[in-house]
């Protein structure tokens, strides 16, 4: 299981996810490095009325209460703040989450921009060959995103769009958003039983 994961909110539509992912490996016992972009702020506050302050230090101290995080085990960084650990492949994280990934996000990684501390934290993943998922939200795909995914891919990313599946019978939209989470942590290989596997669904 990774011990510590770099996860990044940006401003696509699915905050529920990459905030219920949030909880679920601090819960899990994982050490979290987050990191947001000015948009993601925006998203969080119209979908889930979530304030992420500007400062990275006042969303630290909310977010480590509101999760009732252990010292050490999450660690917020503002957007410049180059100095932190996720900048350099001396010190990468196990695995990096961008949930929910915006398109823009999506493609300036696939180009190996890094005028983000997000995109170069994604950037150092890569080269460090660690484990990087994207969780892009958006519909209908273009030929562009197609391409900018595929390229993706090919470098070692994993493109798992938060398509819930409905075998498990939903009853909430919090059912949905378990299922997409359930699939990124097997993707990180951390534990959880947020809901039934294929072939033990209750009934069948």
């Amino acid at each position: 299981m990774p011990e510590t994961i770099c996860l990044a909110f940006t401003g696509a539509s699915g905050m529920p996810y990459g905030v219920r992912l949030l909880e679920c490996l601090l819960a899990a016992d994982c050490r979290v490095q987050l990191l947001y972009s000015q948009v993601a702020q925006i998203v969080a506050r119209q979908e889930m009325a979530l304030d992420l302050p500007a400062r990275a230090s006042d969303a630290q101290a909310a977010l480590r209460e509101r999760y009732r995080a252990l010292p050490g085990r999450l660690e917020v960084y503002g957007r410049e703040e180059w100095f932190a650990p996720v900048a350099s492949g001396s010190n990468p994280p196990d695995a990096m989450v961008v949930c929910p990934c915006s398109m823009g996000t999506l493609a300036a990684i696939a180009q190996g921009l890094a005028s983000k501390l997000i995109e170069r934290a994604a950037d150092v993943v890569l080269k460090e060959n660690r484990k990087l998922i994207l969780v892009p939200r958006e519909t209908p795909l273009s030929a562009i995103h197609l391409e900018n995914m595929l390229r993706l891919v090919r470098a070692g990313a994993v493109i798992l769009p938060p398509n819930p599946g409905f075998y498990h019978h939903p009853q909430r939209v919090e059912d949905m958003v378990d299922f997409v989470v359930a699939r990124i942590l097997d993707q990180l290989r951390v534990p959880h039983a947020l809901l039934p596997r294929w072939g033990n669904v209750a009934g069948e």
